[in-house]
């Protein structure tokens, strides 16, 4: 065999090669609200379903209305840090993201800025101190102070025997009165999975 076809050769076995990998590739579009769960670890549609339960149920009890007698108006809350106590990488970014969604689209309450955002605000209302028109200008001083913080965590209780793991999600949640301390609402949510296979992850 001489250079010449021995080059064709290995040129053709790369093409192959690389054929081959194009072909151990596929991309499936689906539904964003789809669950679609394939390690058993905490992922989008846990972080969405049990954002969404748990919020429905904050709103369906007895304080937000004796707030609104009270006060005359909709209570208003922040979202405060909730803590990934689990064994696992979790988004908690996200996770707080579905719960404000959930609370602002609820039409039940008003909704805080949150620290990092009043920061960035606060900083663009200086800006407009020296460089806006008057008329334009918002002034310091008028933010909306928040009435309640909703503080949590997320734990997870692991299982395994051989290669069958039961993984135990628990998202506990509080909302506290920021006059008094008083919390309004406690509530929890629990996720157990069955996991088989040669891949589990801790």
């Amino acid at each position: 065999m001489n250079v010449s076809c021995l080059t064709r050769g290995i040129i053709a076995a790369l093409v192959l090669a690389a054929l081959l990998a194009a072909c151990g590739t596929s991309v499936e579009r689906v539904d964003t609200g789809e669950t679609v769960d394939l390690s058993g670890a905490w992922n989008d549609s846990d972080s969405r379903l049990v954002s969404e339960e748990m919020i429905r149920d904050a709103l369906a009890r007895p304080w937000v209305d004796e707030h609104q007698r009270a006060k005359k108006k909709p209570p208003a809350v922040i979202v405060g840090e909730v803590r990934n106590l689990s064994h696992e990488h979790i988004n908690v970014r996200t996770f707080v993201a579905d719960m404000e969604r959930a609370l602002i689209n609820s039409g039940k309450v008003k909704f805080v800025a949150s620290n990092e955002e009043r920061g960035e605000i606060r900083n663009e209302r200086k800006d407009q101190e020296l460089h806006a028109r008057e008329d334009t200008r918002k002034a310091m001083g008028q933010e909306l102070g928040a009435d309640y913080m909703l503080k949590g965590t997320i734990n997870t209780i692991i299982d395994a025997e051989g290669k069958t793991q039961v993984r135990y999600y628990q998202v506990d949640l509080t909302l506290i009165s920021l006059t008094d301390n008083d919390i309004v609402w406690a509530g929890q949510k629990k996720i157990k999975k069955i996991v088989k296979g040669s891949k589990l992850r801790f």
